[in-house]
């Protein structure tokens, strides 16, 4: 691993933990309030799991958007990819804030079908610069085609 690869990998990653906190932060009064009274599907999953599982991706985010940056911000394709990459990060943390803070599911809904959207593209993109980036991206998407499936029962069963 280069110093560069490192140093940027390293970055992203932070900038990704950050909007993972910045999302933590907007859940914590509705967990505690809201969320406990919610009716929930069968396969919810603890949210210390949750959590982790969070992390990690994060954390594999922030290495594939560190793999492409290196490659030279200069190059347009790098900066397609990553300005891809900083919408959908965005359109991530929105949606902690209008699910859990807002207590809006449909909403959030809405927000996760976008959020998905723009992950596929920007593994498209991701896979123009480098692969290993784009691969490092699949599982976030499986994962937050999880959470729309999570997302609807949620907004079904609340509704």
């Amino acid at each position: 691993m280069t110093k560069k690869l490192f140093i940027r990998s390293s970055v992203a990653v932070m900038i990704c933990l950050i909007f993972g906190f910045m999302g933590t932060l907007a859940t914590q009064t509705g967990v505690a309030e809201w969320y406990p009274t919610l009716t929930k599907p069968r396969f919810t999953i603890h949210e210390d799991i949750v959590s982790a599982i969070w992390i990690v991706l994060y954390i594999f985010m922030g290495m594939a958007a560190g793999i492409v940056w290196s490659k030279g911000f200069y190059h347009k394709w790098v900066k397609t990819a990553l300005y891809h990459f900083g919408f959908q990060l965005f359109l991530n943390g929105f949606w902690f804030l209008l699910f859990f803070a807002l207590e809006k599911p449909f909403i959030a809904l809405l927000d996760l079908v976008v959020l998905f959207i723009m992950i596929l593209f920007t593994i498209k993109w991701f896979r123009i610069v480098n692969v290993i980036a784009a691969y490092l991206l699949v599982p976030y998407a499986v994962w937050v085609l999880l959470t729309i499936l999570f997302n609807f029962e949620i907004w079904r069963l609340n509704s």
